[in-house]
């Protein structure tokens, strides 16, 4: 089995990430993945874990908790999702993405198990999602790496990630309202599905939460006796000072005080930034050594592509996965905040199943102008869909076909000293991605 064919086999499975299903026991049923794992030894038990879930900044947070964990020597597994421009980013272990031939090797060993799993379907059978989550653990106990850090794909409770049995530490990124139809229509039916990664004992660490969701996670500590530290009153940051590419920030944490960089724009990201300082803090409590010093360089060196990055400067093009009503409110506001623009025309493409008419009003503040375009996921919502949610805040928008049209488009009518701005969708960011090489010509 070659790369691709490895690729193909994968995907041939039900996908949940292009057909969504209601989160329930009787769709997500862990049972069946175990059963396959326990064909391997349980490779998910033997390694030390870092379990992160929340509605935003989950995958920003656990890169930055990666990214330490590395610089302070330990051999650390990633595991992330979705992806950008390869399957193969969401496996990672230090600074290197799975190759393609450990990639192939490692969907060869599980495909027999696979086979026997799905033809008893004691369980249902499995998903995409849950075959890459057991390439991961079973490439990272081949691969005997120190610790891994797990980023949950959806929800929590239910979530392929979540067989682990002892994290070391269970951080909730900031929620809010995303993938209503499955998770629920509340920030407590979402915040009550995020703590289900909450294991008895555990220690567990919040970004600051709406009072609705912190309320749920606070009883979900109590009730499994699991300590709760909050960033926002435990831990406690302040910016000290920024430029397009980095920002400098002071978190005082409950061990130590850390002036650190980091190479994320956006008040979210210092937000990430402390919430990682302080699960880091827990896994020292924990007997894992990670100096100041490797708290300072992992948190300067970390990698998070498509997050209020540039790739131009004339004109300015940013691209950011803000895919949410409160992602952006948080991006216009980052900006206005960090950026230098006359005119900000925005190139937005969005999935079907988001709160379009949330995520316009977030970024109509700073919209001059909008392209409306499509991915080719196959989730894409209709540009016809986005423009009519512009048109009723008396924003100009017009379609393109697809995301490099809509950005050529966006250049021509930025003008000297104007913005992009690339949004709305990982998939569109990504598409943004691929010809990037084209758009970074200054």
């Amino acid at each position: 089995m070659n790369y691709q064919e490895a690729v193909d086999y994968i995907n041939s499975c039900t996908d949940y990430e292009k057909t969504p299903v209601p989160h329930a026991a009787a769709n997500y049923d862990l049972r069946r993945l175990e059963e396959l794992l326990a064909y391997f030894d349980n490779p998910h038990l033997k390694t030390r874990s870092v379990h992160i879930t929340g509605t935003k900044g989950k995958g920003s947070t656990a890169a930055m908790i990666a990214s330490v964990l590395t610089a302070a020597g330990y051999r650390t597994g990633l595991y992330t999702s979705p992806h950008l421009l390869t399957v193969r980013e969401r496996i990672r272990i230090g600074k290197e993405l799975i190759t393609e031939a450990d990639f192939a090797t490692t969907v060869e060993k599980l495909k027999s198990r696979v086979a026997e799993v799905n033809r008893r379907a004691t369980y249902g059978t499995l998903t995409t999602f849950e075959l890459l989550t057991a390439m991961a653990f079973l490439y990272f106990a081949g691969e005997k790496i120190d610790i891994q850090v797990l980023e949950v794909g959806m929800g929590g409770t239910y979530d392929a990630t979540n067989i682990i049995k002892k994290p070391e530490v269970c951080i909730i990124t900031s929620i809010s309202y995303d993938h209503t139809d499955i998770l629920g229509h509340t920030l407590s039916a979402i915040a009550s599905e995020k703590s289900g990664i909450i294991k008895p004992g555990c220690t567990v660490v919040t970004a600051p939460q709406k009072r609705e969701a912190l309320e749920v996670i606070k009883a979900v500590c109590k009730e499994r006796g699991a300590r709760l530290i909050k960033a926002g009153e435990d831990i406690t940051w302040r910016g000290i000072s920024f430029d397009m590419n980095s920002q400098q920030l002071l978190v005082s944490g409950r061990r130590d005080s850390y002036d650190i960089n980091i190479p994320l724009l956006g008040d979210h990201q210092m937000v990430n930034a402390a919430t990682a300082v302080a699960a880091l803090e827990i896994l020292t409590e924990h007997g894992i050594n990670i100096p100041k010093e490797s708290f300072i360089r992992g948190l300067a060196e970390v990698n998070w592509p498509g997050r209020l990055q540039i790739i131009r400067y004339n004109p300015l093009i940013v691209i950011d996965g803000a895919h949410n009503p409160d992602s952006a409110e948080k991006l216009s506001h980052a900006l206005e905040y960090y950026l230098h623009f006359k005119k900000a025309v925005l190139v937005i493409g969005t999935s079907s199943d988001k709160d379009i008419t949330g995520i316009a009003a977030g970024l109509a503040p700073v919209a001059a102008r909008v392209i409306a375009t499509r991915s080719r996921h196959s989730r894409a919502a209709s540009p016809e869909r986005i423009i009519d949610e512009f048109a009723r805040l008396h924003i100009p928008a017009e379609s393109a076909d697809s995301v490099p049209a809509a950005i050529d488009k966006a250049i021509a009518a930025a003008g000297n000293g104007g913005m992009v701005c690339v949004t709305g969708s990982l998939f569109v960011v990504a598409e943004a991605l691929e010809i990037a090489d084209r758009l970074t010509k200054y």
